[in-house]
């Protein structure tokens, strides 16, 4: 090889630019770490406090059969409205196997049934679709 052929490319050697760019890098990596995760907690305990009447209020008189339904009140076999909105962690323990307070189990799957059919624009409807969202 002569001194006029260029030298085989070397690899960049990382100087201090590189560990700054790095350190800014993981400072704001952390910081949004630690601005999720209060958000978060926070939308936790907003799903555990937020109330899914039922029926809604607009449909107060009907009664709720055993698939979810609203019928006119008094109709056979079907359930009275229940006497309080249920609140997100109770409604979470119902879907999950347990019953509503204050029911009994057919009571209870007629209501969560109700819960299930909820519609975007009805009352309860944000607080039962936030029990739906994944959790990290």
């Amino acid at each position: 090889m002569s001194e006029d052929t260029p030298d085989a490319p070397t690899p960049a050697t990382p100087g201090p630019e590189l560990g700054r760019r790095a350190l800014m890098l993981g400072a704001v990596g952390a910081s949004a770490v630690m601005s999720i995760r209060p958000a978060l907690a926070q939308t936790a305990a907003s799903i555990s406090n937020c109330q899914i009447p039922v029926p809604d209020p607009a449909r107060a008189g009907q009664y709720v059969a055993a698939d979810g339904k609203l019928v006119p009140a008094g109709t056979q076999g079907a359930f009275p409205p229940a006497g309080r909105p249920f609140t997100g962690e109770e409604v979470k323990r119902a879907l999950n196997g347990g019953t509503l307070p204050g029911a009994d189990y057919q009571r209870s799957k007629a209501y969560t049934n109700y819960i299930r059919r909820l519609q975007q624009g009805t009352s309860g409807f944000t607080c039962f679709a936030s029990l739906q969202m994944p959790r990290a």
